[in-house]
Order: C-alpha cells, then sequence, then structure tokens
C-alpha cells in the first residue's frame, strides 16, 4: 500500500510544481497551512500519515516553486514534522532529520519569516526528538530556539503554548504557567480559526496538568 501512495505524491509534486509557478506564495502557503490544520484537527488519528505525506509532495513543490524564499521551507518543514510524529520509529525520526534540514535553510534566508516560525518548530523538534545516541534532541538547543521564537512574537499564540508544553516536560511547570496563560489570551489570527480553536484546546489541558503539579 505505502508504494503506491509515495509513487502518487511524487505524480503530485511534480504537477504541482507546475501550478504554483503562477500562483503568489502567499497564496501557495495559505493552501498549505489551511490543508494542514484540517489534517491535524479534523482528521481521524489512524488517517493522518498518509494525508501528511500526501501534503508533504505539495509542501516540497512550493519550495521548488519559490527558491529563496523561508515561508516555503517552513510549512513545508512542518508538513515533514507532523509526519514524523504521526509515522514514529525510525521512519519517523529520517523525518525529523529532514524537517530540521527545511527549518535550518529558512533561517538562513529570513529568520523572523512567519513570526519566527522556524525558530519555533525546530525548537519543539529538539524537545521532542529523543537525545543521542538515537536521535539530535537538545533540550539546551530546544530552550535557545523557543526563546529566540518568543523574542520575535511574544504574545503569540504557538511560541507561548510550545515554550510552555517544554517547561511542564521539563519538570518546570510552574515556569510555564505565566506562558500557557499567555497563550489562551493571544489575539485570534485571520484565517487560523481552526488552528487557534485546537491549540487553545490543548493550552487549556496544559495548564491545568501544570496547575495540579504545581499545587
Amino acid at each position: 500500500m505505502k508504494r503506491p501512495i509515495r509513487h502518487l505524491a511524487g505524480v503530485l509534486a511534480l504537477c504541482a510544481a507546475g501550478a504554483l509557478q503562477a500562483a503568489p506564495v502567499d497564496d501557495a502557503v495559505a493552501e498549505l497551512q489551511r490543508d494542514w490544520e484540517t489534517i491535524a484537527y479534523a482528521t481521524p488519528v489512524p488517517q493522518r500519515a498518509e494525508r501528511y505525506e500526501a501534503l508533504a509532495a505539495r509542501a516540497h513543490a512550493a519550495s521548488l516553486a519559490f527558491p529563496g524564499r523561508a515561508e516555503p521551507l517552513i510549512w513545508e518543514g512542518i508538513v515533514v514534522s507532523s509526519w514524523a510524529g504521526a509515522k514514529g520509529g525510525l521512519g519517523g525520526l529520517s523525518l525529523a532529520k529532514q524537517a530540521r534540514g527545511l527549518y535550518e535553510s529558512a533561517l538562513k534566508i529570513r529568520p523572523d519569516a512567519l513570526d519566527g516560525s522556524a525558530f519555533n518548530s525546530l525548537g519543539v523538534l529538539y524537545y521532542k526528538v529523543p537525545s543521542w545516541p538515537v536521535g539530535f534532541g537538545d533540550r539546551d538547543k530546544a530552550q535557545t530556539l523557543l526563546r529566540q521564537a518568543l523574542a520575535v512574537n511574544p504574545n503569540g499564540i504557538d511560541p507561548n503554548y510550545f515554550y510552555g508544553e517544554f517547561l511542564v516536560e521539563s519538570n518546570r511547570a510552574a515556569e510555564a504557567l505565566p506562558y500557557l496563560e499567555r497563550a489562551l489570551k493571544a489575539p485570534p489570527r485571520p484565517g487560523r480559526e481552526l488552528a487557534d480553536s485546537g491549540r487553545r484546546g490543548e493550552a487549556k489541558v496544559l495548564l491545568e496538568r501544570a496547575r495540579a503539579q504545581v499545587r
């Protein structure tokens, strides 16, 4: 089953690359963003890996269509990272390494693109991936990157949520509270209603967990 899916993904990438040449980069990125949100927040868990795989092909086509732009690379990284999480195992680790390279490439082009999302997403990888000798996880690097993301976008829902999550998972729940509270108060993002709703739900659950650890 996997081979036909990968073959179809490759065909879609070739077709999409030609179509994307005529579309503004913002439109291409917005489409990837909407489709990722649908998979992440409105698709049953067992179906997500295959959906992310197909979307990753389209995201790669966008990166090829707009060379020198950080935004498609960031969204390709987000899709590939999500695919890694859905897939798990050694295959997931290989995808995580691929995503790391995409974020690093985006940072070389424009560190503050998409409100510093490359800093944030790369930081998340560094604390979610296992450390050496299994993977490349590094909590010190994760903290540095997540704080860089907050410096770019101090009131954003994602950087506050993920730094809060990092602190909770680092047994620093008391430090996490203000970041999770700020995530819940973050201004809405136009066109990102589904993602905002999903992230707020995650932040509420994590905030209750953090408060329980502090009590």
